[in-house]
């Protein structure tokens, strides 16, 4: 890395973003075993209530949106990591300049620049209607 970032600075990012892919990941073992041991889908069966299925799809939804986006990160993490296996870690994949150490200290996973990434989520972020 020939910009401000030293190795061990990488190994710094490295080491935080194991850390974090572990607490990811255990944050989606709970999420599933907590879906498991939930029984609203048993309660809207034996009740069958409008507002108990709604209860029970909402809490479906609102599981499957907290896995999705754990998911999301660590795809984003896993990147992370072949960028710097890549020796391109630090480094805006858009315009190609080093990537602000605050930024990456900020979101250790981030691919672009803040200029760019800002560029990015105005041209492609889509209205997709309500999230969580």
């Amino acid at each position: 890395m020939s910009h401000d970032l030293d190795a061990r600075q990488v190994e710094q990012f490295r080491a935080s973003l194991r850390a974090r892919s572990t607490q990811l990941r255990e944050e989606i073992r709970q999420t599933l075993l907590k879906s498991d041991q939930e029984q609203y889908a048993m309660i809207a069966d034996q009740v069958r209530d409008l507002e108990d299925d709604s209860f029970a799809d909402l809490m479906v939804d609102v599981n499957l949106a907290e896995i999705d986006r754990d998911l999301q990160e660590l795809r984003l993490i896993d990147a992370a990591f072949l960028r710097m296996s890549d020796g391109s870690y630090g480094y805006c994949d858009s315009c190609g300049a080093p990537i602000d150490i605050e930024r990456l200290r900020a979101a250790p996973f981030a691919s672009r620049c803040f200029d760019c990434q800002s560029s990015f989520e105005r041209t492609h972020v889509q209205n997709i209607g309500h999230t969580l």
